[in-house]
């Protein structure tokens, strides 16, 4: 990992074809795991008025946290098995469990049935993103890191925009069942792709042992193996005891070296969540009891993920040549305010511009926090700490579908949930002044070298450093 306080941009950087076809592969399983994430909140308009069914908000709300609860549990379980198993083996495994179990959705007879289908499905949605980030992390370069989290994590509101686009059109004409159908369009275009080409993550063949397979994998896509250390800041010292025979992934992120940091961005992913699933799941409905058409409705929620595209690429240059603190800091902050827009009643032009800026403000957050992560921590480490990163952070997308549920059942002004969304927007922009800087970063370069390496590992000199 590199200082993210480093100045410099990725113009001069050239991308390898591998850092290319891992981003599209980790993008599109994304792309794949936002629409599965955002079609709950198209579909509940529709769910709420299911004969049969007697669904209420407060009840939509908690089969939404259900969800949310399997999300949590991926997260944190798949984050820690990828740096034990393998990153391409547990994203593959993710995307077919999570496209199959959306499918079954469809076919539930009963809001008990759906919400345990969209658990199920929450398990595989919730080890998707920090095995993609860490995976397309490792094979990008460090000076071009916030644009590649950027790009990859922009494939959840592209997921968001399809969603909101096929509601618009199947939704009136067919009911909401084919929209959870269209979850398993995965399995047919993206797990034969990622199969064939998806590389393992060199630094974890060489982490375990594997040393013929890591030669064969940067053989096949030539990368340069220039350096013993696996790609930890190259200023720091890993944490004390940190090799084959010390502390594990998960006790090194709360050990002294980190864990100030590790709680800043536990806490701080936490609050985004809130903001990022309060609106993708009741945007739509908030609006329509704001006296919007349901169509109109959902436009919202379509310019809100359109917003966040577009924002996160042009925002991820200047975050690249700045560093993530200032430009975290402004994002929280642009949430915030954009949220309260969205509490006024404005003229509907003025709307859509704040609800675009909101998509920026809270999912583009989301990847600038996910970017520093990337750079704050080992790459040995890596998948355990978006893994926790984001799991930890479910609490705040498992809490944001029933508060919100439970301010419309109970018949509150519309205002009250812009109010509630945009309070964790200034609290992320205080939290995240606090974390540290990387520890070891006054150390020299040559003592970060002398870090304990297998015997193995040595005669290859190797780690995955794109040039």
């Amino acid at each position: 990992m590199h200082d993210d306080n480093r100045k410099g941009t990725g113009s001069n950087v050239t991308w390898q074809p591998v850092t290319l076809l891992v981003l599209a592969i980790c993008g599109i399983t994304v792309v794949a795991d936002g629409y599965d994430v955002v079609v709950y909140g198209a579909v509940i308009p529709s769910l709420l008025h299911e004969p049969d069914w007697g669904l209420t908000p407060a009840g939509a709300g908690l089969i939404g946290s259900v969800a949310l609860v399997g999300m949590l549990t991926g997260a944190t379980t798949v984050g820690t098995l990828t740096d034990t198993l393998g990153r391409r083996k547990m994203l593959i495994g993710c995307l077919i469990w999570f496209s199959v179990m959306t499918g079954l959705c469809a076919m539930a007879p009963s809001p008990e049935v759906f919400g345990a289908f969209r658990f199920l499905a929450g398990l595989g949605l919730g080890g998707v993103l920090p095995t993609a980030t860490a995976l397309a992390g490792e094979y990008s370069h460090p000076k071009t890191r916030n644009l590649v989290f950027a790009i990859v994590f922009s494939g959840f509101p592209v997921g968001g925009i399809i969603a909101a686009l096929s509601g618009m059109f199947i939704i009136p004409r067919f009911g909401w069942q084919p929209m959870l159908l269209l979850g398993l369009v995965p399995l047919v275009l993206v797990v034969p792709l990622a199969v064939k080409y998806l590389p393992e993550s060199i630094a974890f063949l060489l982490a375990k042992g594997r040393y013929a397979e890591a030669e064969k994998t940067a053989d096949r896509w030539n990368i340069p193996l220039d350096d013993v250390q696996e790609e930890a800041p190259v200023s720091a010292e890993p944490p004390s005891g940190f090799d084959a025979g010390g502390m594990s992934s998960v006790k090194a992120l709360f050990s002294r070296s980190y864990v100030v940091a590790t709680l800043c961005f536990l806490a701080m992913t936490c609050l985004c969540l809130f903001m990022i699933y309060g609106l993708n799941t009741w945007l739509p409905e908030i609006m329509h009891r704001a006296g919007y058409s349901a169509g109109s409705a959902l436009a919202f929620l379509l310019v809100f993920n359109i917003g966040a595209v577009v924002g996160m690429i042009v925002i991820s240059l200047a975050a690249d040549r700045l560093g993530s603190k200032p430009i975290i800091v402004t994002t929280y902050l642009l949430a915030s305010v954009s949220v309260i827009l969205l509490s006024l009643r404005l003229p509907t032009a003025m709307l859509y511009v704040a609800v675009a800026l909101g998509g920026v403000g809270t999912i583009g957050t989301q990847s600038f926090v996910l970017a520093y992560v990337s750079k704050h921590f080992p790459v040995r480490m890596g998948a355990t700490a978006m893994g926790w990163t984001l799991g930890f952070g479910r609490l705040g997308s498992m809490l944001a579908p029933p508060v919100l549920g439970l301010i419309i059942g109970a018949g509150w002004a519309f205002q009250w949930n812009f109010y509630a969304l945009a309070c964790p927007g200034v609290l992320g922009a205080v939290l995240i002044v606090l974390v540290p800087r990387m520890p070891g970063a006054e150390a020299p370069l040559a003592t970060a070298r002398q870090a304990k390496l297998s015997p193995g590992a040595a005669s290859l000199r190797s780690t995955v450093r794109i040039r």
